[in-house]
């Protein structure tokens, strides 16, 4: 009698033992629908480098079971994990579902999407005059031998400033039209000097 008592005191604390157990578990186990709410709970952890390490790693488990075969990236993920790895020393070593030439690429493509945006002409930045794009024309027809610096040069002394840039442009344009097959009568024999009779 007393044996069978303590089988079944025994299974009793065994059951309640693997109750608080999976309890315990699922109160430890990090939330795999919101990185977010996953990162909120390691705040207690300490140390903001194995923050942000756990939340790169977590953020690829809920991309992984997205997907059953190939897991799709979609923006806001290459983004937080461009951001997350940035955070961690030792980002690397924490990709397990991104190659780190991949994440290196995304952040040369995030890098020149910004400085695209950001060097894209405002709304409010004034157009250049029609009459400075005529100027700038007349002076490279007029003055083949001046660069582009010349040009600004002489334009800013009648304080119209123009880049540097901007008059290659239209320079280009007046040469690719003047230098075609049309100008080879002005090479003829007199003009170039050589006027010896054969």
């Amino acid at each position: 009698m007393a044996f069978r008592l303590v089988i079944t005191i025994k299974q009793r604390v065994c059951l309640s033992f693997h109750a608080l157990q999976k309890r315990f578990l699922c109160w430890v186990k990090p939330a795999t629908t919101s990185l977010l709410l996953g990162t909120l709970t390691d705040l207690a952890k300490g140390k903001s480098e194995l923050i942000a390490e756990n939340a790169l790693l977590r953020q690829q488990l809920i991309i992984l079971h997205r997907q059953i075969k190939r897991p799709t990236y979609q923006k806001t993920d290459r983004l937080l994990l461009v951001l997350l790895a940035r955070m961690v020393r030792t980002w690397k070593q924490a990709l397990f579902l991104v190659q780190p030439e991949t994440l290196l690429c995304w952040h040369h493509e995030l890098f020149r999407l910004f400085w695209k945006h950001k060097s894209q002409a405002s709304p409010s930045k004034p157009r250049l005059s029609p009459e400075t794009i005529s100027l700038i024309k007349e002076m490279t027809t007029n003055n083949r031998l001046w660069g582009a610096e010349r040009i600004r040069g002489e334009l800013l002394k009648l304080d119209i400033r123009v880049s540097k840039r901007t008059i290659q442009k239209y320079m280009r344009q007046v040469r690719a039209i003047s230098s075609t097959w049309t100008n080879l009568e002005d090479l003829s024999p007199q003009s170039c000097g050589s006027g010896v009779g054969l």
